[in-house]
């Protein structure tokens, strides 16, 4: 089974790249996110541990933890911040590689992650690809704007948090364009894995 990671600043198209990897090539994805998102559920790994971090008070009326309230809390807060991160990134990490390995003995040949700290959380060790999803920022600006009604003041403040384009190219060794031409993107996607001979 080939495991391949996909990056790229927001706005890029990462997600309409895994539904093509899906519908068109079979492949299993997963995203780091929503897996974080999970593990915080009452039942998850996560759950215990970061109310032992900051305490009940960021939890909803149902008992669970609200994002929003994690947020407030840790954010003007960077240590406190590095230490949530280190109860969630290797949780995930770790049920990542639980799903691949389930995935691997059905026979499945293909597992992509989709990760927006794939660099910074050294996902290189396990994927045997990295593909970078490039959008110019001004297209990626008018997806945002139209897709999420985020205005340009936030857009912008979300940019500047993101790993630059000389980074993305370095460490990643495929580049998928998607500036708008699906079809060549899709083109892009298909080139890559003839080349990995899987399918």
């Amino acid at each position: 089974m080939k495991i391949i990671g996909i990056t790229g600043g927001v706005g890029a198209g990462k997600s309409t790249v895994l539904e093509y990897l899906r519908e068109r090539h079979g492949a299993y994805t997963v995203q780091a996110d929503l897996v974080g998102h999970e593990l915080m559920e009452p039942k998850g790994s996560c759950f215990a541990p970061i109310l032992d971090l900051l305490g009940r008070e960021v939890l909803d009326a149902q008992g669970r933890i609200d994002r929003k309230k994690v947020a407030g809390i840790v954010f003007p807060r960077p240590k406190i911040l590095a230490k949530l991160n280190e109860i969630i990134h290797p949780a995930v990490k770790k049920e990542i590689l639980r799903r691949a390995a389930e995935e691997e003995q059905r026979g499945r040949r293909l597992f992509v992650i989709e990760a927006a700290l794939l660099i910074e959380d050294h996902y290189d060790e396990i994927c045997a690809d990295m593909w970078y999803i490039y959008a110019k920022e001004a297209v990626r600006r008018q997806r945002l704007k139209e897709e999420r009604g985020y205005p340009d003041e936030k857009i912008t403040d979300i940019f500047r948090n993101q790993q630059t384009d000389q980074i993305f190219r370095q460490k990643c060794g495929y580049i998928v364009e998607n500036n708008g031409d699906l079809q060549a993107a899709y083109q892009q996607i298909d080139r890559r894995i003839r080349e990995y001979g899987i399918l």
